[in-house]
């Protein structure tokens, strides 16, 4: 595979987004290496991270059950993970709504990173790990270790359709004169996929979600593509693989399969002229705006002039969706993404009842009229927080690996 980017380890990675992204490149583009002005741009810079909103529709809600406390609990609730909700006032609206019906419950928050989530649960620092993606394969076994069970998943929001960091839709892009009309995921399996021998379902390999190479898809013509673009090769372009954005890719369109197409030009961030950093996303797009026989996935946030995307469908039957604030939030858009809560429980052992409460409000109408007003994450449908609650209600089985 190729690689158009210089290699860069995870560490540097973040390092350099935290500090080109925010509050640094404010002070750089000001000219100033002043302590106290850089100290004051990143207080800036902070707050309005913090307190913008992006999305002010107001979403119907009425589906979504009201909260009952079953009883008035007390107790301190631990959470860590996802800064993204420090970055921004949901878990402060989320605390406090809770605190409305428990005045006596406590919260101690370390949300540094989706990364440190797992561990602080299964390190017992934890309660609540915060993550703004599915857990991986290697937390949940470091998990399972420690409890011999899995981990409670809980979808507490559906990710953003474009913001920056809140885990926005997947979203395919193609070059502009392109004159594909529609594609559904078993095409995108087609293109980006290879062969396999299975998937991941979960955290257990599932040899039903194996494909032969007579699904490959590696020209246009292919996908229906006449004329010019019939005997076309199709130029895959994408993040490269150490990113969760392949891996949540893969997940949804893949069968969880990791067996990506030979062809596959890789991205990562990169310094450009006086170190600023250039995202992947703003990379990948730059060349498939360069080329007319390329397609990638990314948010449709880094959509240009040259580039365009097409309604997508689940399956072949359709229907075909755009990605749009509406169709993502009310999940008909078949690349949107899911944030999560994850807790520890024994098997056998009753789940917390303070965390089991804690997110079923998480999960009410008005947990979700919470994220609705903090205006990044979209809430959830009636029907997935109904899926959530019966997994709240039925976490012992959960917590046992049974079925």
């Amino acid at each position: 595979m190729a690689s158009h980017t210089a290699r860069f380890s995870l560490a540097a990675l973040w390092g350099w987004a935290a500090l080109c992204v925010g509050f640094a490149c404010r002070a750089q583009e000001a000219g100033s290496q002043d302590p106290l002005q850089m100290q004051h741009a990143r207080a800036e810079w902070l707050k309005e991270k913090h307190d913008r909103v992006y999305y002010t529709k107001v979403f119907d809600l009425s589906g979504l059950p009201n909260y009952h406390p079953s009883r008035r609990l007390s107790g301190t609730i631990r959470q860590a993970g996802s800064n993204y909700l420090a970055d921004s006032n949901l878990a402060k609206y989320l605390e406090d709504g809770f605190r409305k019906h428990h005045p006596r419950v406590k919260f101690e928050d370390d949300f540094k990173s989706t990364f440190i989530g797992m561990a602080a649960l299964y390190m017992d620092r934890a309660d609540l790990a915060a993550m703004g993606r599915k857990a991986s394969w290697e937390e949940t076994q470091a998990f399972q270790r420690v409890f011999d069970s899995r981990p409670v998943e809980i979808i507490m929001a559906t990710g953003s359709l474009d913001v920056p960091g809140w885990t926005w839709a997947l979203v395919p892009l193609i070059h502009a004169d392109n004159p594909l009309t529609k594609l559904d995921l078993a095409q995108l399996d087609g293109i980006f996929g290879a062969q396999r021998d299975g998937g991941w379902n979960g955290n257990e390999w599932d040899p039903k979600r194996a494909r032969g190479a007579e699904k490959n898809l590696r020209t246009w013509g292919q996908l229906g593509l006449t004329g010019e673009w019939a005997d076309k090769p199709i130029h895959v372009y994408g993040y490269n693989l150490n990113y969760h954005f392949p891996r949540d890719f893969a997940d949804k369109v893949m069968g969880g399969g990791s067996k990506w197409t030979e062809s596959l030009h890789e991205f990562s961030n990169a310094a450009g002229d006086g170190k600023k950093l250039i995202s992947a996303g703003d990379l990948l797009v730059k060349a498939l705006a360069a080329d007319r026989y390329g397609i990638t996935y990314t948010s449709v946030k880094y959509m240009t002039r040259g580039t365009k995307t097409v309604p997508l469908a689940g399956s072949a039957r359709g229907p075909y969706v755009m990605p749009t604030l509406e169709t993502v939030q009310d999940r008909s858009y078949p690349l949107a993404r899911e944030v999560y809560y994850y807790s520890a429980q024994r098997p056998g052992q009753p789940m917390d009842p303070l965390v089991k409460e804690y997110l079923s409000f998480v999960l009410s109408r008005e947990g979700q009229e919470a994220v609705q007003r903090d205006g990044k994450y979209l809430p959830l449908t009636p029907e997935l927080a109904r899926e959530q609650q019966l997994k709240l209600d039925g976490a012992g089985v959960a917590a046992t690996g049974s079925e």
